[in-house]
């Protein structure tokens, strides 16, 4: 093993040893951040990998969709976007589905809303607890601080006069722990939930505008079939 590989375990070692360290200190509140941290982020983990999926998914379906929409080919759209599940497929499909009856464009609109609504709730669900988790490793920091510094004044009330000073500046030292400890766990998770809110808006942005293209094509193709009939 060489020196430098050697250097760099020592030091790994010793930030290790810092963080259990500081964990230690903080108290019993220092647990409950910790286990809140851990939801939060294993939370964070499946949001954005099936946000990322769900986003791969619907541009695979309306690569494959699009161009038998605008081919006129709207039974063959209709059994592409049916073998599938993704969001982008559900309001094709009840574009597709409306357009077999419906006299009015403004019906498919309705009808591909329709289907968005039903999707959207499943993109946001669970979200919403990355803040809460975020708010709550906040409040249990400021706890367990306040607690810690309740229990450090109660200790030096008793103490020798001589080391009031140094019991004080120790005791607030380590109830300063949970706030710290509180934020930097709460930081991380509202930048994730941040970045999900992100993704998810544009993942229904991109299904917004998918309707829109797929509406406006319909219009072309049914315009173009009105005139070959008046035509022949």
């Amino acid at each position: 093993m060489s020196a430098t590989t050697t250097a760099a375990a020592a030091h790994d070692a010793g930030v290790f040893h810092v963080i259990i360290k500081f964990i230690q200190d903080g108290g019993f509140f220092m647990y409950p951040i910790l286990v809140v941290l851990a939801l939060g982020l294993a939370l964070c983990i499946e949001r954005i990998i099936y946000l990322q999926s769900t986003k791969a998914k619907n541009q695979k379906v309306w690569k494959g969709v699009y161009p038998l929409i605008a081919k006129g080919q709207f039974r063959q759209a209709l059994d592409y976007v049916s073998d599938s599940k993704t969001g982008m497929a559900k309001v094709v499909g009840y574009g597709l589905e409306r357009a077999k009856t419906a006299r009015r464009h403004d019906d498919i609109e309705l009808a591909m809303e329709e289907g968005l609504m039903e999707i959207i709730p499943r993109l946001e669900t669970r979200t919403p607890y990355i803040a809460t988790f975020a708010n709550i490793a906040t409040l249990l920091g400021l706890l367990g601080t306040i607690l810690g510094l309740i229990s450090a004044f109660t200790a030096v009330a008793s103490a020798d006069p001589a080391e009031k000073a140094d019991l004080l500046s120790a005791s607030i030292s380590v109830a300063m722990n949970t706030t710290a400890f509180g934020l930097i766990a709460a930081i991380p998770m509202l930048l994730a939930y941040a970045f999900i809110n992100s993704m998810t808006g544009k993942l229904i942005d991109s299904m917004e505008m998918a309707s829109v293209k797929f509406v406006n094509v319909f219009r072309q193709v049914s315009a173009q079939q009105e005139r070959k009939n008046d035509g022949q």
